[in-house]
Parts: C-alpha cells; structure tokens; sequence
C-alpha cells in the first residue's frame, strides 16, 4: 500500500513538474510576443484553486484532472474581443511568431533537462562500471569475442563511464549503424576493438529488459552469501520468522550456498511452502515460509520481500561516479541531453518501421511505477526519471498530430505554403484524426502496461 502510495505522489509531482514546464513555455514566449494569456492551468476540467495576476489579469489554475494542462491565449475566432486587445490576439501575431510561441514548450522541456542534467551531475551520478561478469555461449557476444571481466571503454565514437551510459551508446549505436562497435579492456589492461553483430535483431533487442540476454552477457555482479539484511513488514519473509541477520542453509534439503542461489530458488516457485534452515546466531532453526507471487514482464515469478546484507566496501572496485564542478557539469549536461534526444528521436522513428518494439511504450501505470521507484531510491534517480521523461513529453508534442504542438506547426506551415488560413472544416477533420491517434496511442501503451502487470 505504501508503494502504491508513493508512486501515485510521485506521478502526480512528475507530471505537475513537466507539464508546468511545458506550458510556462508556451506563456512566456505568447507574452513575449504580446499575445494575452487568458489562462494557465495544470490539469483539465473544473478548476479547483484559482488565482488571477499580472497585467492581463492571466488566471492560474488548478484543475480537477491533474494530468495534463494548457494555456489558454485569445484568439477573435473563439473570443469576443474588444477593440483594445485586438492586436492581443494570437490568430492576429505573424506566422513565425505563432511557430514560435509553439516550440516554446517542447523547447522548455530540453532545457529543464539540461537543467536536470547539470544538477544531476553536479551532485554526482553514481553507477557502476561497465564490467562483463559472464558470456553466455554461443551467443552474439561469444562469436564478437567479449569474456568475462573485460571492462567496455568505448561504444563507437563515444568514451563510456557506468553500465547506464553504456546501455543507451550501444540502443544508438544499434539503432543509427546496425552493429554495435565496441572498444573493450581486459583484466591484464589490454585493449581491443570487437563488433557486436547486430544488424537486423533491432526489433528483438530493443524490447524492454532484452538487450544484454539477447546479446549474450551478464553484468559482473559480486558473490554475496544468502544472508538476511531488511524484511518488508507483511511479506513471506515477515510471515515466516524471518530475521536480519539469519544465514539461509538449504531450502526443501538442498544446500544454498549464495544469494543468487536463493534467489534463482524462490523466483522458480511462486505460491509454493518451502521448509527452509537458517543459521540464527550460533542456533540452526527449521522454518516453513510461503513465498510470494509477483508479476514481471511477462511472467510470474516468487518473492518473499527480503533484501540481502551487503558488505559496506563490497561495491566500492566496481562502482564508478561522474560528478563535476558547476563549470564542467554544463556541458557534459549538453551532450547527455543531446543524445538522450537523438535515441530517444531514433527509437521512435524506428518503431514507425518496425525496427524497435512498441513493447517500449509506457502508459501512466509503468510511469507510475518507475516514478515510485526512483523517488524511493533519492532525489538523484528522480531527478533522472524527470529528465527523461521531459525528453519523452517535447518530442512527442513535436509529432505532427493536430492535437499537439507539432500539428499545429503544420498548420501554420501550410498556411505560408498556400497564403491563407485552414478552413475551419479542415482544421475540424484533422482534430478528429488528431484525436483518435492519440488513442490508439494511448490503447498501445495501456495494453503494455498491463500486459506487464498480468502477464
């Protein structure tokens, strides 16, 4: 319940944060033009809190519906409008004016990202290095020549640092060349050059959770003993006894020697008893617990809502931080930006073609989710998912869809192309068209989010 909990807040904080951004955008470039902004409201629907300022008298609003927004501008073809505002009016500003107060909230969204970006790495990123813990054989990986403990460095032109950086290098590197071209270290600090043969298996490999088994590797990971750290009040761990600090021996007689053992146990048997031994201190106790059943992806996996105990310098080898002082920090922020946007831009244009999976499509439950998860983690991984996010939202209101800020782009570009407005019939046919895209967008993005929940 708390989780639900938290994910619903931080979805709402999310989406009042972006969508703020966004249309802040839009208001202050329509004043800058001198268009009068009737009002700005985050979320749709009867307004619930409402305050009118500023030298227009602009209503601000907040609204029942507290997904979405919009700034309301005056315009003579739905207003009435008297003689003083009639150069106020939108319809009355320029066309590149109009483009202009147009882009103004995509172009709002890339530059809170950069703002997120820099925050991010002026506090520091932390990650982890991009290590191969094992090669699955044959494999994609196998036939390149990739081993275990050899350390990525380079993915085609680009020096890499964490395991997160390397994961969106190699989805570009894929989805603009076809294969992967990577520049790998060894154990003894040799470097070679491999290519990841790729080409063709974009569809496949870019489905959520697929690229590193469809390749071929597995992330170094450390030998933990299967040793009880925290327990979730209200799961089977808590239900059976289950303590921090008990040591698990075996499960139904079978020895358990590592947590990836156990792990690997309780995942294979979702809503099954198990009797297990643990060492409690000095004492041995036989237990019996219940393990838990969860949805992910597309299975059914068990879970008893147990963590591991982690030795504090356990990590510190592997783990990699990219922080930088304010000076530094903004250009690196550029170019993170200026990549998640060309991935993010190629991700899309391929899914078009087929090339990438639409399984990559969330809807509002997995946001949810991954807004919950991030905010729990801290403000660093939060800050993460708003960048993102904000990425996601600027781009797709540049799609040239009439409703959204790319169709109307096109309107006014057609508009120049033919020396007169739309016609309102016109303009009518395309918000219908506009309006059912998005909801088989919408339809595409609900069914993968459940289909992530029930399998």
């Amino acid at each position: 319940m708390i989780e639900f909990i938290v994910s619903v807040v931080a979805f709402l904080a999310a989406i009042a944060i972006l969508v703020a951004v966004h249309e802040w955008g839009h208001f202050i470039v329509a004043r800058m033009v001198g268009v009068k902004v009737l009002r700005f409201s985050i979320g749709f629907g009867r307004p619930i809190w409402t305050r009118q300022a500023g030298p227009d008298e602009t209503e601000y609003c907040l609204s029942a519906i507290p997904i979405g927004g919009y700034v309301k501008m005056l315009d003579e073809r739905v207003d009435d409008i008297s003689a003083e505002d009639l150069d106020k009016t939108l319809n009355s500003k320029p066309i590149p004016a109009r483009i202009a107060i147009l882009l103004a909230g995509p172009g709002f969204n890339f530059l809170f990202t950069i703002l997120a970006y820099w925050c991010m790495f002026m506090i520091g990123v932390p990650g982890a290095k991009p290590v191969i813990g094992s090669v699955i054989d044959p494999s994609i990986a196998a036939e390149a020549g990739l081993m275990a403990g050899d350390r990525v460095v380079r993915v085609g032109d680009r020096a890499v640092v964490t395991w997160e950086g390397t994961v969106v290098a190699m989805l570009d590197e894929m989805l603009s060349v076809g294969d992967i071209a990577l520049r790998v270290e060894d154990t003894e600090g040799k470097q070679r050059s491999i290519i990841l043969s790729t080409a063709g298996k974009s569809s496949e490999l870019t489905e959520p959770g697929r690229l590193f088994s469809g390749i071929g590797i597995e992330t170094w990971s450390p030998v933990l003993l299967p040793v009880i750290d925290k327990v979730s009040l209200g799961g089977s761990a808590d239900a059976a006894g289950l303590q921090t600090g008990d040591e698990i021996l075996e499960a139904d007689g079978v020895p358990i020697g590592t947590w990836s053992a156990w792990v690997d146990y309780v995942r294979a048997r979702p809503s099954q008893e198990v009797r297990i031994a643990v060492l409690r201190g000095q004492e041995r106790l036989d237990l019996t617990i219940t393990i838990g059943r969860v949805v992910e992806g597309d299975e059914t996996i068990g879970r008893i809502g147990a963590s591991v105990k982690v030795p504090a310098d356990l990590f510190s080898e592997m783990s990699a931080e990219q922080k930088y002082n304010p000076f530094e920090a903004l250009p690196v922020a550029l170019v993170k930006t200026w990549d998640m946007i060309g991935l993010t831009v190629r991700m899309v244009g391929s899914m078009v073609v087929g090339d990438v999976s639409i399984k990559n499509i969330s809807g509002p439950i997995n946001i949810a989710q991954y807004a919950g998860m991030s905010a729990s983690i801290g403000f660093v991984p939060f800050l993460n998912f708003l960048a993102i996010v904000s990425i996601s939202l600027g781009i797709l209101n540049l799609l040239p869809i009439p409703m959204l800020d790319g169709g109307q782009i096109l309107y006014q570009l057609i508009e120049v192309a033919k020396g007169s407005p739309l016609s309102e019939r016109f303009q009518m046919i395309g918000q219908q068209v506009g309006i059912f895209a998005l909801l088989l967008l919408m339809s595409f993005a609900f069914y993968n989010d459940l289909s992530r929940i029930f399998g």
